[in-house]
């Protein structure tokens, strides 16, 4: 399974949310040049995360975004189905269930593999927490000699 850009970009902005915003609320504007984002495109993902109630919007002229829950009760997989829909690696009548058929479900061996491979992911996404996330990036800027005013430096992997 390969994520899209909704997906990974996402993710990375809610993070950078998350971290830049513990006092105040987050402008757009910073996270996409942090993340190297294009604005435009940052809307879109902003809009399915508020959409999802991950993020929230505040207005006026201290406004911007900021997490709609604290980091420790939103997990990877919430983000990412707001942005990706769900984590499926295949379409497999087995796993989506919901009234959809398959002829061949019957004798169909692989449909195992689909729904071992399908719970394993959605395991992992949604044992894994925001603030988890969080402190890792923290000891990684802290083994790096990165301060807070230096958060503008631009993320090489996962893009």
């Amino acid at each position: 399974m390969k994520l899209s850009t909704k997906g990974r970009y996402g993710l990375r902005a809610v993070l950078d949310l998350a971290m830049n915003g513990k006092k105040e609320a987050v402008a757009l504007s910073g996270i996409a040049e942090r993340q190297d984002i294009s604005i435009s495109y940052l809307e879109q993902l902003i809009a399915k995360l508020k959409k999802a109630g991950i993020v929230n919007s505040i207005r006026g002229a201290q406004g911007g975004y900021i997490l709609a829950k604290k980091p420790e009760e939103i997990s990877v997989g919430d983000i990412l189905r707001a942005l990706e829909g769900d984590l499926n690696p295949v379409d497999c009548a087995e796993i989506l269930g919901k009234g959809t058929s398959c002829t061949g479900a019957d004798l169909c061996v692989t449909k195992y593999v689909w729904m071992r491979i399908s719970d394993s992911i959605n395991n992992t996404v949604d044992t894994m927490l925001l603030s988890e996330l969080i402190e890792e990036s923290e000891k990684i800027r802290i083994e790096h000699g990165i301060l807070e005013a230096d958060s503008r430096k631009k993320p090489t992997c996962g893009q």
